[in-house]
């Protein structure tokens, strides 16, 4: 059986992390699959939103197979932490938001695809971290960088040279998650969270997000700019005007992403 699942529905692509046996660890054959999955999203017009999750209920993902890394040489191990880097920077470049459901622990390369997602829930019984620094190594998916942009330097600094371990609800009191939910209750919030979205215009939802993640990275002259290209690329689609018809004519618009 894959190491990755890929199921679409109602527009929704869901990516399972499946290996439910290690926690979700993720060797070299884990992300390789994960990042043709990633590509194939990438592709699909029809996919509107895609969330991340794991196989089982104990563990989201607990970050690199240790046992593998065991028998790696140097240059194996640099391969490794590319290969995680390089599918969680395509992940978080996808222009379909993205969302982590956090189904169980979350530590490592397990935390930092979260991070790489644009939203998080999690069930409420969930523990996660930055714990690399615990095995004399650095997290090196992205964590150094996404962390600080979230809960800022000094925090971000705690929870990294600490490898400290937070429960759910400490998460959502450092705006690491959107919201925290019982466990049985994750994946119908997902489905919310993405019904919510996929009600507005492919395209603007799009172009909204390449503003906000590329503005976020340059300073606020550059960032009006981004956005007022991407603005831009919504004028002369068919779903602003049926916007406007819809409200002149009181009914639900129907987007096309065109």
């Amino acid at each position: 059986m894959s190491t990755v699942l890929l199921e679409k529905k109602d527009a929704i692509a869901w990516v399972t992390i499946n290996r439910e046996e290690v926690l979700n660890c993720l060797d070299y054959i884990t992300l390789s699959r994960l990042r043709d999955v990633v590509e194939e999203i990438h592709l699909d017009p029809d996919v509107r939103v895609v969330v991340f999750t794991g196989a089982g209920n104990k563990a989201f993902s607990a970050g690199a197979d240790l046992k593998e890394r065991k028998n790696l040489n140097e240059t194996d191990t640099r391969r490794n932490v590319n290969a995680i880097r390089d599918v969680f920077n395509r992940i978080a470049s996808l222009t379909q938001p993205t969302i982590a459901a956090v189904n169980g622990y979350a530590f490592g390369g397990g935390f930092e695809l979260m991070l790489a997602c644009d939203f998080s829930i999690a069930a409420e019984d969930v523990m996660m971290g930055l714990t690399e620094t615990n095995w004399a190594i650095i997290p090196g998916a992205g964590g150094t960088q996404r962390l600080p942009r979230v809960i800022g330097e000094m925090k971000a600094k705690e929870l990294i040279f600490t490898s400290k371990k937070f429960s759910a609800a400490e998460a959502l009191e450092m705006g690491l998650i959107l919201k925290v939910v019982k466990h049985e209750k994750l994946y119908d919030a997902c489905i919310q969270l993405a019904s919510d979205m996929m009600k507005n215009g492919p395209v603007a939802i799009k172009q909204a997000k390449f503003a906000i993640s590329n503005g976020m990275k340059t300073d606020l002259q550059t960032g009006l700019e981004i956005e007022s290209k991407a603005y831009e690329l919504t004028i002369p689609t068919e779903d602003r005007l049926e916007a406007l018809t819809a409200f002149h004519e009181k009914r639900k618009p129907e987007f096309k992403g065109k």
